[in-house]
């Protein structure tokens, strides 16, 4: 039966490939249908043994040792990736069919309009597919086209990614460990965002794919996440853990020896601060970035609204452990802070100019309450007492500097018990400014705060 329904889509493919030449706008319906098929589902796997289906055995075991190679470059290892030569190739029939049909086309100018249409189409279906689907379809079209070789490796590396979700959490690891310079690996260990994306893709004059930065893989991969919710959470404890490693790592060693040498101790303990926390503001400004990159407006309104609350809420194992460590706990309340501020600001602007900021008020507004309400008492708290306090301390201070206009939309009832909340903290001052940048409403409150500091 299987073998009438190859003998069938052989058929069909020969005229649809005559159908193309003669009629060339049919070309959208038959990319068309061949994705639809693929999508469905119901054919079975045909065997790519180079009789009825051309085959790819002649290069698929480089093929995979290339995308190997490519994913360890970025720090990811992913023992899932089963040697080509462990069993015969096979491909769904639609999907057969249709890498059959575009390999069946000169790469001409002819050819041209329906392998812009159909490449595509192609390498998106192939990547949906269980593995090693792309990586054969990329065998495949290697021996067809060999100076394409390193585009269709890196393209079919991706794939990695779509099918396994702790190989997407590897990767955003180390696009930190790169952005931090903390990595071991030969891209840079110098950091900052030269590290992150390096130079793009390119080759080797002498043939081979350099190692790519891990940021650009990830732009290259973010897109086809099926799950993206599941990236806030990994992505804040990703930060969580690079403050850490950023307050272990300390300084670089030349550096330390030179700041060893002076005789001034505070000296040093001032620069290593100052250091660390250049390091935490990096930190978060890749982590907001990520998320504001895979997730857009939807991932950010989540995080204000049920991760940062959470995560504040529940008792983490690993601050337990580290509670004696201070300078932990508070830098890692700064970089939620500034990782909390910039997904704002990329999410909903800084002023009230783009139409996304008409949702800011909502979202803003519930997680003020949050602040208000654990001030108050009413909420407890899972976290250290220092990064909480760090919390509050940095987020009201980046708005009152960064964003003032999101104090003006914020209920007065709610500034109040903010007020309240900070001058329990002893940061009377930063609870004056955040009164003064309340406005009208705000006033009478701030006069009552001025009379009581003074008496």
């Amino acid at each position: 039966m299987q073998q009438c329904h190859s003998s069938i889509m052989l058929s069909l493919m020969s005229g649809l490939k005559d159908l193309a030449d003669f009629l060339p706008a049919s070309l959208a319906s038959i990319v068309s249908y061949f994705s639809a098929e693929v999508t469905r589902g119901v054919w079975k796997p045909v065997f790519m043994n180079g009789t009825d289906w051309p085959s790819p055995a002649a290069n698929l075991l480089i093929v995979e040792e290339e995308i190997k190679k490519i994913v360890a470059a970025t720090g990811v290892h992913v023992p899932s990736l089963a040697p080509g030569g462990s069993s015969p190739a096979t491909l769904p029939l639609p999907l057969a069919a249709f890498v059959s049909l575009t390999i069946t086309y000169k790469l001409d100018r002819a050819a041209e309009r329906f392998l812009n249409l159909a490449g595509p189409a192609l390498e998106s279906l192939a990547a949906s597919c269980p593995w090693p689907c792309m990586p054969i379809v990329g065998s495949l079209w290697t021996q067809k086209a060999k100076r394409w070789t390193d585009f269709l490796i890196f393209s079919a590396s991706r794939t990695v990614f779509l099918h396994n979700t702790d190989a997407v959490v590897q990767l955003l690891k180390s696009c930190f460990t790169a952005t931090l310079g903390m990595n071991s690996y030969p891209l840079s260990s110098n950091g900052g965002v030269g590290a992150l994306l390096g130079h793009g893709f390119k080759s080797h004059l002498c043939g081979g794919i350099c190692p790519v930065a891990p940021g650009i893989l990830y732009l290259r991969v973010y897109r086809s996440v099926r799950d993206v919710v599941f990236l806030t959470e990994e992505i804040l404890s990703i930060l969580m853990h690079s403050v850490r490693e950023i307050v272990s790592s300390g300084l670089p060693r030349e550096k330390l020896e030179k700041l060893k040498a002076t005789k001034g101790g505070t000296k040093y303990g001032q620069v290593s601060l100052a250091a660390s926390m250049t390091q935490v503001k990096l930190a978060a400004s890749l982590a907001a970035s990520l998320v504001w990159l895979s997730g857009g407006l939807m991932l950010v309104q989540l995080l204000m609204k049920e991760t940062l609350p959470s995560w504040f809420i529940s008792v983490h194992r690993s601050q337990m452990e580290e509670k004696s460590d201070g300078m932990v706990a508070m830098l890692g309340g700064y970089a939620l802070a500034y990782f909390a501020v910039l997904c704002g600001a990329f999410a909903w602007g800084v002023d009230s100019s783009s139409s996304a900021s008409k949702r800011r008020p909502h979202i803003l507004g519930i997680h003020m309450e949050f602040l208000a309400s654990a001030l108050d008492g009413k909420i407890s708290l899972g976290c250290d007492s220092a990064t909480w306090r760090a919390y509050v301390s940095g987020f009201v201070s980046l708005m009152i500097g960064c964003t003032p206009i999101w104090v003006l939309e914020v209920d007065v009832d709610v500034l109040k018990r903010l007020s309240n909340g900070l001058r329990q903290l002893y940061e009377e001052e930063l609870a004056l400014a955040l009164l003064g940048c309340g406005g009208i409403g705000t006033m009478s409150i701030a006069a009552e705060l001025i009379i009581d500091s003074e008496i």
